[in-house]
């Protein structure tokens, strides 16, 4: 087991018939982005993370990458006992010493709840978050049903945290014909303590189609709208390869760089990145890292936009300038924009790509390089 190794397993196997809609609603769109989207990124960003596993329903393969990319995942089950069962599989051969178990209609997950939970396992088997419970409980089907007392009563969330081995004994030793609503239960059954800490309405559930609107809501109650610029120039060069916006353009040079040099993409890369205040794509991917050397930009900009979602933002649009004599970047447009908008999980419709020269002046009129500006505006959390 390794000892100090913390995954985190979110279950995405659901209908979510109750939600109403045409799909699947752990794949449907919360905040702009893919509900999905937001809790992989959340923990995909955080420090504490090593590893994230996605457990989806059979046959629901096609709808993962379209709503997040590649990413890894396991097969549920028919329940979701089964699901985080054979979710907990897929960590045997390298069992890490500690697991998140979230459950993806809760999309936004802060990072100070994850922190809150990993530091419990220090002194405890596992950990929840949970909520005072507000309201006027009543036990009985009528007006004069018995008042129930909210003392000791919480609200449980997702997500929490277990020590591995325990929570796979708690999975082996739970009755196999008795389904579980929660972890923490099966772990409580075996006699291990459970602690309970703060948890946060963001993680609030999603079950039915009104709750779509409550969460969008939600999510632009905390929000504020900024923009930043990226910029970056690369030298053209026979013998290499061209690449713009993600797309391959026949050309008798290409740009020079460290990576395949993406003017485009860099551009956008640190205009995202300037967003959440991230610095930029130097601090992230130095020149001077042997493993950044031809690779692809694309990485650089997922990146970005993942460590934008895990600060709870939301990409609204981007706009691109190419500034270059040559190649004309008309012809490529459309495939450019197509490529980006695919990059940053956006609609082609919030995505511009302009070009312009520079009269002939300059280094990028005597065709010595291509430069590339962008602007990317998002909506942040105020605390971002």
């Amino acid at each position: 087991m390794a000892p100090h190794r913390t995954v985190a397993l979110i279950v995405a196997a659901g209908r979510g018939e109750r939600a109403g809609g045409d799909l699947p609603k752990q794949f449907r769109t919360v905040a702009g982005t893919p509900m999905l989207a937001h809790s992989l990124a959340a923990f995909g960003a955080h420090p504490a993370i090593d590893d994230v596993l996605v457990v989806i329903g059979e046959g629901q393969e096609a709808l993962l990458k379209q709503a997040v990319g590649d990413v890894r995942f396991a097969v549920g089950g028919p329940t979701r006992r089964q699901s985080v069962a054979n979710g907990l599989a897929h960590f045997h051969a390298g069992p890490p010493a500690r697991i998140l178990v979230h459950d993806a209609a809760r999309p936004f997950v802060p990072a100070t709840v994850i922190d809150r939970l990993i530091a419990a396992l220090d002194s405890h088997a596992g950990a929840i978050p949970v909520l005072p419970v507000a309201d006027t409980l009543v036990r009985g089907n009528d007006a004069a049903g018995e008042t129930v007392s909210r003392d000791e009563l919480w609200r449980v969330q997702t997500p929490q945290a277990f020590a591995f081995d325990l929570l796979v004994e708690a999975h082996r030793r739970w009755p196999q014909d008795r389904d579980a609503t929660d972890d923490a239960q099966m772990l409580r059954a075996c006699g291990h303590d459970v602690a309970l800490i703060e948890g946060d309405a963001m993680l609030d559930k999603i079950t039915h189609a009104a709750d779509f609107v409550a969460a969008d809501a939600r999510a632009a109650m905390s929000l504020v709208s900024r923009s930043a610029t990226g910029f970056d120039v690369h030298r053209l060069e026979a013998g290499e390869e061209l690449w713009l916006g993600g797309v391959r353009i026949p050309h008798d040079r290409g740009l020079s760089g460290h990576s395949d040099a993406d003017v485009a993409l860099h551009a956008i890369t640190d205009a995202v990145l300037g967003t959440i205040g991230a610095g930029d794509i130097g601090q992230h991917f130095p020149p001077s890292d042997p493993q950044w050397k031809g690779a692809r930009s694309a990485q650089f900009l997922e990146h970005a936009v993942a460590l934008l979602r895990a600060a709870g933002g939301v990409l609204d649009f981007v706009d691109l300038t190419l500034i270059c004599e040559a190649p004309k970047i008309g012809p490529h447009r459309d495939a450019m924009r197509a490529r980006i908008a695919e990059l940053l999980r956006l609609p082609p419709a919030q995505v511009s790509v302009k070009a312009t020269t520079t009269e002939r002046l300059g280094f990028a009129g005597r065709g010595e390089g291509i430069a590339a500006q962008a602007i990317a505006t998002a909506r942040v959390p105020i605390c971002v």
